[in-house]
C-alpha cells in the first residue's frame, strides 16, 4: 500500500518592522513560521542595511508591550509566538553601522563637495565645455525641447497606490507621485517606493517633496520604465519552500 504523505502548509505572520536608528523606516512584512530567527535577521538586513551579526530583535504586541527577544539565531520564528498585527523591533548594536548617527534620514549630515566656477571652466572634459563644442558644430539641436506633456499618455492607467515592476532590473514596489516634477526634465514622472533599499531617496528630489518613503526606497522615473499590476512584494525565500 503506498504511503500516505501530508505536508503541513506554511503558517505564516504578517508583523510591523521598526529600526531603533531609522525613526522613518516602518514596513509590513510577512515571515513564515518556520523561519530562523537568523533567517529573519538576513531578510530584514535587505531592507534596513544593519547586518545580520550587528541585530538585535524584539518583539511587542499590539499594545506596545515588550514580549520577548529573539535572543536564539537557530529557533524557528514560531518559538516566540508572534501574531499579525505585533511589531518587530531592529536594533543595530554596531556603533559604526551605516544606519548609526542619522545619515541615513538627514542629509545635512553628509559634506557636500563644491567647486568654484573659475575651477569648473578650466577643467577638460566638462559636461559645459561638450555642451558648447555641441552648440558651435550645430546651432539648432539644443533648440528642441521635451514637451510639457512628454509621456502623459502613458499615465493614463498609471495612479498612486497601485503595484508596479520598474525596469531594468525588475523592481517592485508602490506608486506614490504621478505627474510632472517641476525640479527634473519638463514632462511626466512617475514617484516610486521600492519595498527594498535599491532607491535613490526618501521622496525629496532636489529640494522638492514629491512623497515620503524610507531613505534610500525612492525612485522617479518615466513612465516608460514603469509596469502596473498584480506585483506583491517578493518573499526573498520563496524559492526554498515548496
Amino acid at each position: 500500500m503506498a504511503s500516505r504523505l501530508q505536508i503541513q502548509e506554511d503558517e505564516s505572520v504578517s508583523l510591523r518592522v521598526t529600526h531603533g536608528n531609522i525613526k522613518s523606516f516602518s514596513a509590513d512584512v510577512r515571515f513564515s513560521l518556520q523561519m530562523t530567527v537568523e533567517s529573519v535577521k538576513d531578510k530584514l538586513w535587505r531592507k534596513c542595511g544593519t547586518s545580520v551579526n550587528s541585530m538585535c530583535l524584539e518583539l511587542y504586541d499590539d499594545t506596545g508591550a515588550k514580549i520577548s527577544v529573539l535572543s536564539d539565531n537557530l529557533r524557528p520564528l514560531g518559538f516566540y509566538s508572534p501574531q499579525d498585527g505585533y511589531r518587530l523591533h531592529v536594533i543595530d548594536l554596531d556603533p559604526s553601522s551605516v544606519t548609526s548617527g542619522g545619515w541615513l534620514e538627514d542629509i545635512s549630515l553628509v559634506e557636500k563637495y563644491s567647486i568654484s566656477e573659475e575651477a569648473y571652466d578650466k577643467l577638460d572634459g566638462t559636461f559645459r565645455k561638450f555642451k558648447e563644442k555641441l552648440a558651435s558644430q550645430n546651432p539648432s539641436i539644443l533648440e528642441s525641447k521635451i514637451s510639457d506633456h512628454y509621456m502623459e499618455d502613458l499615465c493614463a492607467n498609471i495612479k498612486v497606490g497601485d503595484r508596479c515592476e520598474v525596469e531594468p532590473g525588475e523592481k517592485r514596489g508602490v506608486v506614490k507621485f504621478v505627474g510632472p516634477a517641476q525640479s527634473l526634465a519638463p514632462g511626466f514622472w512617475v514617484g516610486v517606493q521600492y519595498d527594498e533599499p535599491l532607491g535613490k531617496h526618501d521622496g525629496m528630489v532636489k529640494g522638492t517633496r514629491y512623497f515620503d518613503c524610507p531613505p534610500l526606497h525612492g525612485a522617479m522615473v518615466r513612465p516608460d520604465k514603469v509596469k502596473v499590476g498584480d506585483y506583491p512584494e517578493r518573499d526573498l525565500f520563496e524559492e526554498d519552500e515548496i
